[in-house]
C-alpha cells in the first residue's frame, strides 16, 4: 500500500470487553485484562504498518457511572500496565494522556505525568491514552482557557478561530485524526475525539475488542485507503 494511503493517526474505541467476558461466564474485569493485552499489541501493529500515531479510548468521563468494583479493577489494571507503557516509551514512543488526570488516584496521576515528561522528545511513534476523557469536556476546557485569555486581555474575541481552538485541545501535538476504528458492533463515537473526528473516516467492526487482531487492523486500513477523502471539495 502506498504510504499516502496509510492513516497517520488512528483512534481506537476499545469496546466490548465486558460482553466478551460475559460470553465466557467470566467477570467483566477479566475482559478488561484481555483488552489491555490487545492494546499493547495494537501499538506494535501500528508501528509495523507505518502508522505514526494512535489514540486509545481507555476510560471516559461517563465510565465513572459503572459499578465501583469494575472501576477499581480498571484502575488496578492501569497500575500494572503503566510498567508496560513505560517500556513502550523507552522504544522511542511518546506518550500523551488525553483527559483530566486530576480525578485519578494520585499514584496513577504522578506516574502518567512522569511518563509524558520523560517521553516528550521521542519521535518514533506517538501513543495517546484517553483517560477520564470526554470530547465535550475537552471542548469546554478549551473554551474556558480562551475565555480566561479574553478576560485577561491576552486575546480579543476576533482572535478566536479554529486554529486557536485546536491548539488548546489535548491532541494539539498530534497529527490530524484520519481514522477511527470501533469494534464491538456499536456504531457511534460515544464522545470520543468529536472535534478531531470532523473529517475522519469511521470503520465499525463486529469483532469485540479482546478478539481484535492485526488482520482486523489491516482490513480497516485497507477500507480507509479505498475511500475518496474530499474534505468538502469535489
Amino acid at each position: 500500500m502506498e504510504d499516502n494511503r496509510i492513516p497517520r493517526h488512528i483512534g481506537f474505541i476499545m469496546d466490548g470487553n465486558g460482553r466478551w467476558a460475559k460470553k465466557r461466564g467470566m467477570p467483566r474485569n477479566y475482559g478488561h485484562t484481555k483488552g489491555a493485552d490487545v492494546f499493547k499489541k495494537c501499538i506494535d501493529w501500528c508501528k509495523e504498518l507505518g502508522v505514526e500515531c494512535a489514540t486509545f479510548y481507555a476510560f471516559s468521563t461517563e465510565n465513572w457511572n459503572r459499578p465501583k468494583d469494575e472501576i477499581s479493577g480498571i484502575m488496578n489494571l492501569l497500575r500494572r500496565y503503566i510498567k508496560d507503557i513505560r517500556k513502550t516509551a523507552d522504544n522511542d514512543t511518546r506518550i500523551i494522556v488525553l483527559g483530566d488526570k486530576s480525578r485519578l488516584d494520585k499514584d496513577i496521576c504522578d506516574d502518567l505525568i512522569d511518563l509524558e515528561e520523560k517521553s516528550v522528545n521521542n519521535r518514533g511513534f506517538t501513543a495517546g491514552i484517553a483517560l477520564n476523557y470526554g470530547g465535550r469536556a475537552e471542548i469546554v476546557r478549551a473554551a474556558q482557557l480562551i475565555a480566561n485569555d479574553c478576560v485577561s486581555g491576552k486575546i480579543s474575541p476576533e482572535d478566536i478561530d479554529e486554529e486557536l481552538v485546536e491548539n488548546l485541545l489535548y491532541t494539539s501535538e498530534m497529527p490530524p485524526l484520519d481514522l477511527i476504528i470501533r469494534p464491538s458492533g456499536e456504531k457511534r463515537l460515544s464522545n470520543f475525539l468529536i472535534w478531531q473526528a470532523a473529517y475522519a473516516e469511521l470503520v465499525f467492526m463486529d469483532v469485540l475488542w479482546p478478539d481484535f487482531t492485526k488482520k482486523d487492523l489491516q482490513s480497516a486500513i485497507e477500507e480507509f485507503a479505498a475511500r475518496n477523502r474530499r474534505f468538502g471539495g469535489i
